[in-house]
This record gives structure tokens, sequence and C-alpha cells, in this order.
């Protein structure tokens, strides 16, 4: 096995990238933190992806490293968002940072500003806060002089907290409720009776008829009612907006991992050109550790090929003449001269992208229980609330103050607000459960469709397993060997050399002294060992013929060469979160772009029936979108870029911490740590969820039975309608609790 340069992220010293991700590195970003970032886009000149970093010192690091490069004005690091925006001189390029940070054990991908969102902001985030904050303030002032009037304030004293109520009521109810009288408003337009409908009239009676009544110096008015409402349904709104916490597009990240430029060989001279204005047939020069701009053919140079990203295949694989490449894959050792065969978005990587952006249109369609059920809620609602008022204006012989009083009782006590909970209040225990299992959930419905899975399909190469082979067999050779191989190892970053290099320093055995090393592109490195030529690397090169396990081959001239094997470790957990969703009774699938006999081994080792091997990433994704269409639903667990049209396709997906950013955002769910384990809990935890959600909808529904028809003869007015209609509203959220 050729020794080559480095798969992105492998490097000598692993605890870079080993390291359990930390919540801040994964959680769904602040609104600080985007609008940060939409500032960073707009101002840097370079910006690059970094998916190992996972704490406060890589931060610190990062950014020392990368301002001590000459024409580096500076460089700042969004932990959130695992990016770093530099401000740099023209002469400075991706290509050159990406390479530092290798050299202190950071993986990098330069990412395009241009394509990326701007407008990246948490705007409804902090707009309902501000509502919510402003509703709260002025609930509390005006049940203190509510409370007032109940003690027996009367005549000009009544009279006058009631107006000091209203003008903190009106104005309040008026922003407050914006949301809501949006909404309903475009329901309306469209001809439809959305939830918001019978809240917004809700709103505006309590408060026309506590006005009404203040202006006739009325004995009650229920501005106190109007706010609580208020105060109540945006803090479901916004509990409810916090679990929908997916801020990026993934179709949009996987964009921004487009080479932006390529070198074009022209009259002979090279010339740097955005990726726009390269054309079919043009020569494109990709240097050792340059990812590809652009789907094409070799027609120059010997080098090997990391296309992890792209195909899942652990190890590279050789690249010479008339090899076919694709946009995305990285070129390892020797430099290349590719002919261009689609660039833009004709090439391979944008295609995916359209793969995503289509699947994640898909799945916003998926509608959840609580809009289901608002669907026969609002009509309902309005039917009684009209009926009520149009009985009593017959009972009472036109009495409008007592038939709209009624009217507005019963359109509070049915509000929506339990409803409104229902859901949002249940995943937020849920949410906060997993959590401290190591599962973040980022999308509002992800623990409902989660409790439908019935199929599960899991990734390989990093996502059941660690993506960094370990050699195997290092106590069955010699150890002067050893030393000698890991001499060699030494000077390549190839992740066998690598791997090497770290299992032979675990056994305490030294490099040996090795000179005139040299590396040999596309075979493996030699150098000069006690006057012998020494190589290591591919088997043909070294005279072996090459076996059925990964290995890289040592020849010293003595004897025949030795073989170190290697295999890619297990991510902890993994054999028991397939046993625990097996248990479960749910199909468990293995589709992988690894070859065959890596597959094969591994779905033997944990059990797994059902595997595919060599998987392109188009067909993983139709593969799950067969799955759905067939009537199962499916739960995509994946890492790499060849999984996020999957993870995108899938009835609900999950990914690692260590995950390319695109799969991350992809996903719904993140798993923090590298235990596999919670996977199994996570379908548990939903499946709980959902019946606590069914449960409160039971408690809305309960609530209604008794409390309506009490608001229909009369027997409450709109403030115990309002108290009654709180009261339902802790009980949902106190059953919800029952997850912790």
């Amino acid at each position: 096995m050729t020794i080559s340069a480095p798969l992105p992220g492998a490097m000598a010293e692993p605890e870079h990238v080993q390291a359990s991700a930390c919540p801040a590195c994964i959680a769904a970003p602040s609104a600080a933190a985007i609008a940060a970032a939409a500032a960073e886009v707009q101002g840097a000149r370079l910006m690059l992806s970094l998916p190992t970093a996972h704490c406060a010192a890589c931060i610190s690091l990062v950014e020392q490293s990368l301002q001590k490069v000459e024409g580096v004005r500076s460089a700042r690091v969004n932990l959130t968002l695992r990016r770093v925006s530099v401000d740099a001189a023209p002469e400075v390029t991706a290509e050159r940072l990406i390479g530092v940070l290798k050299g202190v054990g950071y993986e990098a991908h330069e990412l395009d500003p241009g394509l990326l969102s701007a407008t990246e902001t948490d705007r409804q985030g902090r707009d309902l806060l501000m509502r919510l904050g402003v509703a709260g303030f002025s609930m509390m002032n005006v049940m203190l002089l509510s409370v007032a009037v109940w003690s027996g304030a009367g005549d000009a004293t009544r009279d006058l907290f009631h107006w000091i109520s209203a003008a903190i009521a009106l104005p309040t109810v008026v922003f407050a409720g914006q949301p809501f009288f949006k909404s309903a408003w475009a329901s309306l337009r469209v001809g439809r009776l959305g939830m918001d409908v019978p809240i917004s009239l809700a709103l505006i009676l309590a408060s026309t008829i506590s006005l009404f009544e203040t202006w006739n110096s009325g004995h009650h008015a229920y501005f106190d009612a109007a706010v609580m409402l208020s105060f109540f349904l945006l803090a479901g709104r916004y509990l409810d907006h916090r679990t929908r916490a997916v801020a990026r597009s993934a179709a949009e990240e996987l964009a921004a991992l487009e080479v932006p430029r390529a070198v074009v060989l022209r009259d002979g001279a090279e010339v740097t050109l955005p990726i726009a204005e390269v054309a079919l047939g043009d020569l494109v020069r990709v240097r050792p550790g340059g990812r590809m701009p652009v789907d094409g053919v070799v027609v120059e140079g010997q080098s090997e090929l990391d296309r992890s990203l792209l195909t899942g295949e652990s190890l590279p694989v050789f690249a010479g003449p008339e090899t076919v490449v694709s946009a995305g894959e990285v070129n390892l050792t020797g430099p290349l001269v590719v002919r261009v065969t689609a660039a833009g978005r004709e090439s391979s990587l944008h295609r995916m992208a359209d793969l995503v952006a289509v699947a994640e249109s898909a799945k916003t369609r998926y509608t959840s229980l609580a809009e289901r059920a608002a669907r026969w809620y609002s009509p309902l609602v309005h039917i009684l609330s009209f009926g009520a008022f149009g009985f009593w204006m017959w009972k009472t012989g036109g009495d409008l103050r007592f038939a709209v009083n009624i009217s507005a009782a019963v359109l509070i006590i049915t509000c929506p607000c339990a409803l409104g909970l229902a859901v949002p209040a249940v995943v937020t225990a849920a949410s906060g459960k997993l959590f401290r299992k190591g599962l973040l959930i980022k999308h509002g419905t992800a623990l409902e469709r989660m409790a439908e899975v019935d199929t599960v399909v899991f990734d390989k190469t990093g996502t059941l397993t660690m993506g960094a082979p370990a050699v195997t067999n290092l106590g069955e050779h010699p150890r002067a060997a050893v030393e000698v191989a890991a001499a060699l190892a030494a000077a390549s970053s190839h992740p066998l050399a690598q791997a090497l290099v770290v299992g032979a320093r675990a056994a305490g055995i030294a490099p040996t002294r090795v000179e005139d090393l040299r590396e040999v592109p596309g075979y493996g490195v030699e150098g000069v060992w006690k006057g012998r030529r020494v190589r290591l690397g591919r088997a043909e090169w070294c005279g072996s013929e090459p076996g059925d396990t990964t290995a890289t081959y040592l020849c010293t001239g003595e004897g025949a060469a030795r073989a170190f094997t290697f295999a890619d470790s297990l991510r902890p957990g993994a054999a028991e979160a397939v046993a625990s969703l097996r248990a479960q009774g749910l199909r468990v699938m293995l589709i992988s772009g690894d070859a065959q006999g890596a597959v094969a081994g591994l779905a033997a080792r944990l059990g797994i029936e059902d595997w595919t091997a060599g998987a392109l990433p188009a067909e993983k994704a139709a593969a799950v979108t067969g799955l759905m269409q067939a009537g199962h639903r499916v739960l995509m667990v994946g890492d790499g870029l060849n999984d996020t049209a999957a993870l995108a396709a899938a009835h609900v997906s999950i990914s690692p911490a260590s995950a390319l950013d695109a799969a991350r955002v992809a996903s719904d769910i993140v798993l923090l740590g590298q235990d596999m384990a919670p996977i199994g809990d996570a379908l548990r935890i939903s499946r709980q969820a959902a019946r606590r959600i069914v449960e409160n909808f039971g408690v809305s529904a309960a609530y209604n039975v008794i409390a309506v028809p009490l608001a229909l003869v009369g027997m409450a007015t709109p403030l115990a309608a309002a108290a009654a209609m709180s009261l339902s509203s802790i009980t949902v959220s106190l059953n919800a609790l029952r997850l912790k």
C-alpha cells in the first residue's frame, strides 16, 4: 500500500481529532453567534471550515498559528459554526493556511464566503423573546392593578385603575400579539382557518370588551386576561421556535465547500481563475494537498486520491494518466494535470448539493401532530363561539354586551394554548434528557419522526468505525524491522504511515536512523539504512503480492517483504447500539462506499445481515428514498459528504460530532460524543415522547369537554376563562416534565 500525503485530518498526534466535541461546538448557533458569522462572511477574504475544532483551546491555537503567517492581518474562529475567517494580503492562499493548520493538528477546508448565506440571523427568535419579555412585564403590572380592583376598589378608583390597565395592556397586546395577528391574516387571505385565527380573535375581543366596559364605568374589565393570554401564547411559540434550531442549509454548506478557484494552464503559464470561468477541455493543475476543483481525467502525473468525503472509501486510491477524478477529492502526493470534463454547477459535488436540496424540501413538508390537530380544532372553536353569540343574542333579546362576553369567554377558554404547548413542552423535556445522554436534537419534529422509525441505515467509515486505521500486527515483526518502518513512515503523512508511527511509539519503539529519505508519489517512501536501500509502501513496489487485508509493506533487502496490517477500530458503543435497535424490533442495514471485504467483515462482526458495499452518494440516497417509498420510516446515521444526500432524504437522521459540517447540518440529531450507544436510547425516548404528546392532546381535550360547556352557559367570565386556560397549559407542561 502506497505511503503518501495524508487524508484530511490524519496526523501523528490525534488528540485534536479524537476528542469528544463539547456542546458549544455543535449546538444550534445562538443569535449572536450567527450574526457574528454573517459579519465575518462579509469582511473575510478567506474562510476555512474547521470540522475538528472542539474547545476554547482550539480557538487560541488556531488563531495564534494563523496570525504568525506573514501577510495575515487577523484570524477569527467561530467555534459554534466551526469556521475561521481570515483577513489577509492577496498573496496569502487558502492552501498555505490549510497547511499551517495541518501542521498544528487541525483539518481544514476552504469555504467560499460568497456562497454562504449572509442572512443567517435568528431575527425571529430575538423578536419572540423581546415580545415575551414585554408581555411578562405588562402582565405583572396589570395583575397588581387588578388585585386592587378585586380587593374592593370602586367607582372613580376602579375606573382609574381600569384606565391605567388599558394604557398598559392595549399597546402590549398590539405589540406582543403581532406574530399571531400576522399569521392569522395570512391564513385568512388564502381562505384557511389556522390556529392563530382564534388566538387573534380572543386577544381582540378580550381587549375590546375591556375597553368598552372601562368607557362605560363597568365593574369588570379583562385587560389582565388579554395580557396573560399574550404571555402564555408567546411562551409556547418561543419554546416551539427553540426546538427548530436548524440554522443553515446543508445545500449551501455543500456549495461553499466547492473549490472557488482553479489553476488553469493557458499558453504554458499558470493562471488562477474562478471556477465559473473554467471551460470544458481546459487543463487544470492540482498540487499535492489540494482538493479537485473540477471533474476530469488525469493527463499528467501520478499520485493518490483521498475519496473519503465523496465515496466513504477509507484508504487512498492510486491516480495516474486516464484516471477519472471528481470535484471534492483530495490530491495527496504528486502534482496532477487534469483535463476538465465538468465544472461549477455541472460538477459531481454540485450535483450532490442539488440532491440534498431536493431531499431537504421534501422533509420540510412533514406536518407535526399539533398542525394536524389544528386543522379540525380551529373551525370547531369558531363555530362554538359564534354559535354562543347568536344563541345569547336571541335568548336575551339583543343584549350585545352579555352575548359578546360569553362569545369571548368561549374563544379564550378554547384558545389553543395547551395545544400549542403540547408538542414543544415534550420536545424540550425529551431534548434535555437526550442531551444529557450525548444527543443534540436540532429539528422541532425530529422526535415525532424518530418515534415512527422502523428501519435504521448505518454508514461504515467514521460512523460505526472511527475512520482511522490502527496497526494490528506490530508484535509479529522483529524490533529492528519496526524501527526501520517507523523511520520511513515518519517521512510521510499518509494515514497508514501515521498509524504505524503512532503504533510504534505506543509500543516504546523509537525509529532508527535512515538517510536519503524520499517519497515516490503513488508508491511509498524509500531511504538508505546501513548502506542498503529500504522501502515502505505498495506491495508491488516492494516485490511482494498484495494480500486481502489492508497493509503496507517493508523491504530491507533481507528476505521477503514484511506486511504491516491495519484495521479500522470500531466506534465505542457501536455493537451496543446495533444490538439495542435489533432488540426493539427494528431492521438494521449497513450501506457503505467502502470495499466489499471491509464492509462484509464489519457487518459480520456486528451481526448486520443486510449490507451493501461500494455505494456512491447518489446510490445511498436512492436506497434510502426507495425504502421510504416502500412505506418504511428510515433513520439514517452517517458522517461524510457522501452521506449528506441520504441524511437529508431519510425520515430522520443522526450524525456524529466528528462529521463533516455539511453532514451535521443535514442531520436532525447530532451525537455529541464518540459513544454510539445513546442511539438506542434515542429511539426508546422518542417513543415515550410520542406517548406524552398524545397524552397532552388528551389533557387538552378533557379540559375543553369540561370548560367549554361552562363558558357556553355563561358561568365563566373572560378572566375565569383565561385562568382556566393557563391551568391547562401548566398541566400540559407538568406532564411533559415526567419524561425527566
